[in-house]
């Protein structure tokens, strides 16, 4: 590596440095619109991707496997910084903000490699919902203390 891919990646790392779970993906010819920028769909399919990364790790995607309880979305939102065009690698970051009662509030944030600057940030509502009942159930507490394990602290209870 090069000092400037060095220090471009020192700066991709310090724009994420608090976000416990971090994918990256190149992206492609065909990830770019007739605007000649990357769709804004791929963004939350990024960090969908991101989030499912940090549910395996949690237990919750086993959970689901299992026993057919797991996340189901209940509100998602996106702000876009900068455009992003092909060729570029983005880091794509989630972290936990929030464990309520039946639901976690998670954050994303897109980083350009190329650009080494934010693109995009997001939030996230996921609801831990009984597929077998179809209804909400509460966050489990295994779920919930590696939560707290991963991201380094208590969250309160509600």
């Amino acid at each position: 590596m090069s000092e400037k891919d060095d220090a471009a990646a020192e700066e991709v790392a310090a724009l994420l440095a608090d976000y416990r779970v971090v994918i990256e993906v190149p992206l492609h010819w065909g990830d770019q619109d007739a605007l000649g920028h990357v769709n804004h769909v791929r963004y939350f399919r990024w960090c969908e991707t991101a989030r499912i990364v940090y549910f395996e790790k949690v237990g919750l995607m086993k959970l689901h496997r299992e026993r057919e309880i797991g996340p189901i979305m209940a509100a998602v939102a996106n702000d876009y910084r900068r455009q992003l065009t092909f060729p570029d690698v983005v880091h794509v970051g989630a972290r936990v903000t929030r464990i309520g009662t039946t639901s976690i509030g998670l954050e994303h944030r897109v980083v350009s490699r190329s650009q080494s600057t934010v693109a995009a940030e997001g939030k996230s509502t996921h609801v831990v919902f009984d597929y077998n009942l179809q209804r909400p159930t509460r966050v489990p507490d295994e779920v919930r203390r590696a939560i707290e394990e991963l991201e380094g602290r208590a969250f309160p209870r509600s």
